[in-house]
Parts: C-alpha cells; sequence; structure tokens
C-alpha cells in the first residue's frame, strides 16, 4: 500500500504520458466533426458507446448560442471544442496540461474561442459561482478519491436552472479482477469501496505510472448529487466492449442529468406567483 502519496499529481502525469500514447480519450476533433457541429450537427460522450441526447442540452436542433458550458475533467479536444463550434461559451478544466493543450491546438486550427483552466475537479474554485448553464463531467470521476465535493462545487457554479451532465462507472464494476476481466473471465477479486492504493497493484501504478482509480458508493454518486443541492431528471446506462465479457451480463456504466433548481425567491421573481414552484424551465 501507497502512503503519502499525491494522486492529483500522479494521475495528471498518467493523463500527459496516455495523450503521447495516442490513447482514443485523447484523440482530438476532427475538422469534419467541428464543421458539422457549426450546423448543430454533434454528438459528444458522457460514457464509452452511447451519445448524449441533444435534449439534455436544452437544444432541439443542436446549436447552443448563448450556453456557457464548463467542460469539467473533459480535456483532450474531444467534446469541448464542438461546443465551441456550435456556439456555446466554453471553458475547460482539466487536470492534465497534456490534455487541455489538446483542446487550445483544436481552437487555434479552428478559429474557436474557449478557455482552459488546469486544476484539481475536487476544488473549482478558481471559477465563480452560478455562472455556467451546463457542467459536462464524462467519466472522471473514478481519478479522485472523493466525489461528493466534486457534485457540490459543480452545483456551486451552475446557474440556477442549469444542469450537470455526469458519466460514470457504476461502483459493483469494482468487484472484478482486472486481469481476469482483460482475459475474458469474470473472477470477483476486490471489496468494495475500490481503492487501487490498496490493492496488489500499488507498487506498479507508481513504477508504472497508471492512473490511479477509486470506486464510490451510489450513496456518493447519486445521494451525494441531492445532497449538492440538486434534482435528478434522467439518467442512462450504457457498456463499453473492451470490458468483455461483463457487457455480455449487464451495463456497467451510467450518466445522470440533474438540474439546479431554483430558490423559492427566485422562481417567484421569475414566475410571478408566489406559490410558483422551484423548478420552473428546468425541462424535467
Amino acid at each position: 500500500m501507497l502512503t503519502d502519496f499525491d494522486s492529483f499529481s500522479h494521475n495528471r502525469s498518467a493523463w500527459n504520458a496516455l495523450v503521447a500514447e495516442g490513447n482514443e480519450w485523447t484523440l482530438p476533433s476532427t475538422p469534419e466533426q467541428v464543421a458539422r457541429a457549426r450546423l448543430g450537427d454533434w454528438q459528444v460522450l458522457l460514457t464509452p458507446e452511447r451519445a448524449v441526447p441533444h435534449s439534455w442540452f436544452g437544444t432541439a436542433n443542436g446549436l447552443l448560442n448563448g450556453k456557457r458550458i464548463l467542460g469539467l475533467a473533459s480535456g483532450g479536444g474531444q467534446q469541448c471544442p464542438l461546443f465551441a463550434a456550435a456556439g456555446a461559451d466554453v471553458t475547460v478544466f482539466d487536470a492534465s496540461d497534456a490534455q487541455l493543450a489538446q483542446d487550445r491546438m483544436v481552437a487555434m486550427r479552428e478559429g474557436l474561442q474557449l478557455k482552459t483552466v488546469q486544476g484539481n475537479m475536487l476544488d473549482l474554485s478558481a471559477l465563480a459561482s452560478d455562472q455556467f448553464d451546463i457542467v459536462f463531467n464524462p467519466c472522471s470521476v473514478c481519478f479522485v478519491n472523493a466525489v461528493r465535493p466534486v457534485w457540490k462545487e459543480a452545483a456551486r457554479v451552475l446557474k440556477p436552472g442549469g444542469v450537470l451532465l455526469s458519466g460514470w462507472v457504476n461502483p459493483w464494476f469494482y468487484l472484478f479482477d482486472e486481469q481476469a476481466l482483460d482475459a475474458g473471465r469474470l473472477e470477483v477479486k476486490n471489496k468494495l469501496p475500490f481503492n487501487d492504493l490498496q490493492t496488489d497493484r500499488s507498487e506498479a501504478i507508481r513504477s508504472q505510472g497508471i492512473a490511479v482509480e477509486y470506486s464510490h458508493t451510489l450513496d456518493d454518486l447519486i445521494g451525494g448529487q441531492l445532497a449538492a443541492g440538486l434534482v435528478l431528471a434522467d439518467m442512462f446506462e450504457d457498456s463499453w466492449d473492451a470490458w468483455a465479457p461483463l457487457n455480455d451480463h449487464v451495463k456497467p456504466l451510467m450518466a445522470t442529468r440533474a438540474v439546479k433548481p431554483f430558490t423559492a425567491a427566485q422562481a417567484s421573481r421569475s414566475s410571478g406567483p408566489a406559490n410558483a414552484s422551484v423548478y420552473p424551465s428546468l425541462n424535467l
């Protein structure tokens, strides 16, 4: 077991290395994808395979004009340049400087405007409260040892009526031995909650620069969003071919759409009557 371990710096270096290796989750959008996005024709992923519905972004035609979007741990030049091309005001926040460089490269190549911020998703103090319409957080909370602070910070930076779109690994996935899974076998090995630093892989993680992963309970993944003051509005499950044979039995990933409600005072100002719903215009 590793002690005095800086998982943020370690995972930042691990993802920088993955960019250099050309990992599939670091490959930027193509000029053709950006050109289609300018017309409202785009697809993005919170989980590996199932595209996020445009309705989750509050758009019917794919255009995002006037929307302020935070790509949270969403560097790599994949999703955020498409949001910018579709008309959104985009900020990309990520731990990996190499991933953020991919976003800047696409923006320069395509004449797009977006802002990049390097930091830890557990601490968004560099960002003001109540400023984003959408926080887009593809599968990444497995790389931090606590998820409730992520949801709390996401809720803080969202405007009332804004939405958190998040993808994550179902915690039971971490029950299975990774090497056996790679070999096509399902073998229950680990206890939950899972912590890479408490397994027999811990020394290899440090010596080989492998990203450290953590599981989180459903209490924290879903209950934590509710505790942060968000309202769960929609969800879907997804699978990933890379995790065969698990996909033959169950879908191991989930995506959720959660809304930051208006306060009673805000609802009253926006809709008139004193008894107005605290959920106006949320597209629940």
